[in-house]
């Protein structure tokens, strides 16, 4: 059984053992013991030190926990607003067609423009679970265990939530489009560009051109991968696209994996989530479908279990696993939403085209 909860100044080791098979494209968590545990004390002081109905950039860490040995499998993040004084960086994706009617050709040019954002939406980020533990199930519950918690503290959060998927980028760190794009700016590897930006992001504005990028004009390996996820997070991308996220018209700087983007009151989880009072817990099994469970106030925690309605109207069932997970109560209070759509959306991320 697992638990997701807020990430603690205990977990570092923990955290730095889980990330030991990450491999590059986790730009958030980089292998980096003095990073890590300065990214663990921000969020420990975002849990604690918000300010009511003003997101500022807290940054939450959560980590997915095995209960009864207490090993941390899982990690994911939210920030509550990107910007401020150190913009976020982009290339915004434009597709225009072209006619010649004397030739009768077509010809569709892509282009990427640099773009940064000051006062930008919320982001979820730092998913990374341990590949022993990968399955839809584990993956699913990771990713939206987040929404709950967004939903519980909405007043913390931007009303547009954007998730920068992971490109197209092999474990030893080589990347297409860096090769074609990044290197020729930077004069530095994609590993220690990634790296660098963890620390400071400045030398992306200082060294990037301002004038637009004419995508047909780079090697073919290099444009494939416009757009594009990365293998491994093709999972994480379906489960977003179910709960609403759609392409934004935006791509990753280094490595141009999409940019997906949904209102958070639309996402499926956040709209589709109920409370209510615990008014029995029950040894025998208790029916229904699977819910993402999570404990209301200022302790978040969440588990899988299911939950009913009693006929009654007096309140909700939950099992004594369930409440023993999350040291729950009776007239204590929890958030849950169905774990997985009722219809599945079957949609596929595409590069927004404009014509001219």
């Amino acid at each position: 059984m697992f638990i997701i909860r807020p990430i603690e100044n205990k977990d570092l080791e923990g955290l730095m053992e889980l990330l030991k098979e990450s491999g590059h494209g986790l730009t958030t968590l980089p292998r980096d013991r003095t990073v890590l545990k300065r990214r663990i004390t921000h969020s420990v002081r975002s849990f604690s030190d918000r300010e009511a109905g003003r997101p500022r950039g807290e940054d939450y860490l959560f980590v997915m926990e095995e209960l009864f040995t207490g090993v941390l499998v899982g990690v994911c993040g939210i920030i509550s607003k990107i910007g401020g004084f150190e913009p976020y960086y982009f290339y915004r994706v434009e597709e225009h067609t072209h006619e010649s009617k004397s030739i009768h050709v077509n010809n569709t040019i892509r282009t990427l423009h640099f773009h940064f954002i000051h006062n930008g939406p919320a982001e979820i980020c730092s998913l990374y679970l341990h590949p022993k533990y990968r399955n839809s199930q584990n993956g699913r519950f990771l990713s939206l265990s987040r929404f709950l918690f967004m939903a519980e503290n909405r007043q913390h959060f931007e009303d547009e939530v954007i998730a920068e998927m992971r490109g197209m980028v092999n474990d030893a760190g080589h990347s297409p489009f860096w090769d074609a794009v990044g290197a020729k700016f930077f004069k530095i590897d994609f590993p220690a560009a990634d790296y660098q930006s963890m620390k400071s992001k400045r030398f992306i504005e200082e060294l990037m051109p301002k004038c637009p990028i004419i995508a047909n004009l780079l090697p073919e390996e290099a444009q494939e991968v416009i757009g594009r996820v990365h293998p491994k997070t093709e999972p994480a991308l379906r489960i977003l696209e179910q709960e609403g996220f759609s392409f934004s018209g935006m791509v990753g700087i280094f490595e141009p994996g999409p940019v997906m983007s949904a209102p958070l009151d639309g996402i499926r989880t956040v709209h589709g989530s109920h409370t209510g009072v615990i008014a029995d817990i029950s040894d025998k099994k208790v029916t229904g479908n699977v819910q993402i469970i999570a404990r209301t106030g200022a302790k978040f925690g969440a588990t899988l279990g299911p939950v009913t309605v009693l006929k009654d109207g007096t309140g909700l069932r939950i099992s004594s696993v369930t409440a023993a997970a999350l040291k729950l109560r009776l007239g204590e209070s929890i958030r849950y939403a169905t774990f997985k759509p009722d219809s599945p959306a079957k949609k596929k991320t595409t590069l927004k085209k404009k014509r001219k």
